[in-house]
This record gives C-alpha cells, sequence and structure tokens, in this order.
C-alpha cells in the first residue's frame, strides 16, 4: 500500500474551501444559506396554498432571489441534475418546514417536478392557529 505523496496531501490540505461547506452536512450549510432569502420570499406571499414547483418558479423570478437559488445549485457542487433534486427536495422543504409562516399540508398529487416529490403548503396567517399537517385545527369541515 503507498501513501499520497506529500505534494498530494498539501495540494488538499491548501485547497481554497467555503467555511460553511467545510461542515459535515453540505445540506444543512446551505439550508442556512437559503433560509433568509426563501423567508423574505413567505413575508410578501400572498395567498392561501401552493405548492414547493410554485414556490421555486416564484423564487427564480425574482433577480435577487434566483441568485440565491443558483449559487444554492452552485455550492451543492455535483451538477445540476443533483444539485437540483437536493435543493428542491431537501433544501427548500427543510426551510419551508422549519418556517413559522407555513405548514405541509400533504403531497402534491400530479404536480411535476424532475427533482423531487412537491408538496403543499398553507400560509400561515395566525401564528396561534400552526397545526403539524393536514389535520390542521383551525379548518372547518
Amino acid at each position: 500500500m503507498h501513501a499520497p505523496a506529500l505534494g498530494a496531501l498539501m495540494m488538499s490540505a491548501n485547497a481554497p474551501r467555503e467555511p460553511a461547506l467545510d461542515r459535515p452536512d453540505r445540506v444543512d450549510a446551505i439550508i442556512a444559506f437559503l433560509e433568509p432569502t426563501i423567508e423574505d420570499v413567505l413575508n410578501r406571499l400572498e395567498g392561501d396554498e401552493f405548492t414547493t414547483t410554485e414556490f421555486i418558479e416564484l423564487l427564480q423570478s425574482d433577480p435577487e432571489a434566483d441568485k440565491a437559488y443558483q449559487e444554492s445549485l452552485r455550492r451543492w457542487g455535483e451538477g445540476d441534475r443533483y444539485a437540483k433534486m437536493v435543493v428542491h427536495g431537501q433544501v427548500i422543504p427543510g426551510i419551508l418546514r422549519r418556517s413559522s409562516r407555513v405548514e405541509w399540508l400533504g403531497f402534491a398529487h400530479g404536480v411535476d417536478d424532475p427533482y423531487a416529490v412537491p408538496a403543499r403548503w398553507g400560509m400561515v396567517h395566525d401564528e396561534s392557529a400552526r397545526g403539524s399537517g393536514p389535520e390542521r385545527t383551525d379548518k372547518s369541515t
């Protein structure tokens, strides 16, 4: 068994790194990066419900939010398809689940997203009425 050459070790040790991505979990690092942008968009959102796919389209329609979205894809670093799978399927839903402005209403059956299974999200207009999913207590039958 051969040990790696000293030059190879020095090169990898001296390679420029982004501090947030040195953490073991890149998903968490990208969530931390993208969360302020998502919260800003949610703050300006009107209506009662949306799907993850609709939210991503809205995110991309805002020049500043799209820059953050594109940067989150770049930070994943495994090519466009895999980056979108992670951002659409883990990062954005993770941020939405943590937000006090929305709640998960269920999967968005029949909504196309080639990168993830989209969900339906409901805007929370009254913090005290926030439930944990489809069985919200503020809905009447």
